[in-house]
């Protein structure tokens, strides 16, 4: 590892038509501040040449163990690096990695790495769901390496699918929470996570509904640091108005009636179930077809029903490959006596912690940063100081790694 304040990155470019979205990744690292040495395979400058990525980087390029012998790239690149971020993983690439072949220097430096090393696969929908690269991910998985999943969207040609490189951005951040991280160990490796996020609408007719202030923020924070820590997230969305995490499998509802049909259909993979989302206590008994008009007389009341308690019926009911190890979070907002009502609503619950927000006058919707009081089932209370929300998430998966069974 490079042992001055500028982080190296060691950005692997695999042979994908999707390396052209890796320029504006390695312009991300660049502009904000990282020392970036690109190492494509041989194909991969058939995508995008080696005068393009010399350039943007500032840094030479080489392919081949044997540019460069007497300063033995293949050992030294992987040892001084921060970071190891590979874009597009193909499936020929993570099949070289998982196996530890070496047969260039871009497969050379992942076998020397001690750093965090990130993939972040591109591939034809079948490519990735076939059975040998779904034991690749795995293997790599069950090693430390992160693994990102791949987004759905068009793939090249007519196809779509599973299988898109994420955003730029995405990207940027994942390798960014990797770099934070640095070599603490990846303590939700192998877990399945589900979580909530957003704010529920119940319809009141097709302009308008019943809604709340939450932005999702904190929900998507959680689900992009599990993932930095080794987890398999899959996060139900609600209303949320920006794109997920990379590595995160995201479902987007849009009312209480399909967040919990969504959540109660995945709790039986999940060995953690996360509630963070908000979710409206009541809708309209009817939705109306069309927009309700002014007329000029008294509007007619709305009439309302009360919503399923969707935290506590995860709560009861436990899914998973272990449901009597299933760790179940909630959230609670709170305008005061914070810690007394989230005892309170704890003990109806059922959950293992509940995260209470103290909310209003500025504070946690809509923000990105946020502070919380965590009850846990055993009587104990953690306090997590005012911080952005990625470390307010850090901190409540700590408590829940504390939880977990071996």
């Amino acid at each position: 590892m490079s042992t001055h304040n500028t982080p190296e990155v060691v950005l692997g470019v695999g042979a994908g038509i999707a390396a052209y979205k890796v320029c504006e990744l390695l312009r991300r690292f660049t502009e904000s501040g990282h020392s970036v040495r690109v190492v494509p395979t041989a194909d991969a400058l058939r995508f995008v040449g080696e005068p393009t990525w010399a350039a943007l980087s500032g840094q030479p390029v080489a392919t081949d163990v044997w540019d460069t012998a007497h300063e033995v790239p293949h050992v030294r690149i992987g040892r001084r690096a921060d970071l190891v971020f590979v874009a597009p993983a193909t499936a020929d690439l993570i099949a070289k990695a998982a196996h530890g072949l070496a047969d260039d220097l871009l497969t050379n430096t992942l076998l020397t790495a001690r750093c965090p090393v990130v993939f972040a696969p591109a591939m034809h929908t079948e490519m990735w769901e076939h059975p040998a690269t779904r034991d690749n991910v795995a293997l790599l998985r069950s090693r430390g390496a992160t693994v990102l999943e791949p987004d759905v969207g068009r793939l090249t040609g007519a196809d779509t699918g599973r299988g898109r490189l994420p955003d730029p951005e995405a990207l940027f951040q994942a390798g960014c929470r990797a770099l934070r991280r640095g070599t603490l160990p990846l303590d939700l490796t192998g877990r399945n996570v589900l979580i909530s996020a957003g704010g529920t609408r119940e319809a009141i007719d097709p302009v308008r509904f019943i809604g709340n202030h939450s932005s999702g923020r904190q929900g998507y924070a959680l689900a992009a640091t599990a993932v930095a820590r080794g987890a398999n997230v899959t996060l139900i969305s609600a209303n949320v108005g920006f794109s997920g995490p990379a590595g995160v499998d995201v479902r987007p509802v849009t009312s209480a009636l399909e967040l919990r049909a969504a959540m109660l259909h995945e709790r039986d993979k999940a060995d953690i179930v996360v509630m963070a989302a908000a979710v409206a206590d009541f809708r309209p008994d009817t939705a109306a077809v069309n927009k309700i008009k002014k007329t000029g007389d008294t509007p007619t009341p709305i009439a309302l029903v009360e919503n399923p308690d969707i935290l506590l019926e995860l709560s009861r009911h436990r899914g998973g490959v272990s449901p009597q190890n299933q760790i179940v979070v909630g959230f609670a907002a709170e305008t005061d006596n914070v810690v007394e009502n989230g005892r309170a609503k704890l003990a109806r619950k059922g959950c293992d912690l509940l995260v209470v927000n103290q909310v209003g006058q500025g504070r946690a919707f809509g923000t990105t940063e946020n502070q919380a009081s965590v009850l846990a089932v055993d009587g104990t209370v953690t306090e997590i100081e005012h911080a952005p929300k990625e470390d307010v998430a850090d901190r409540i998966w700590d408590l829940v790694v504390e939880r977990l069974p071996a």
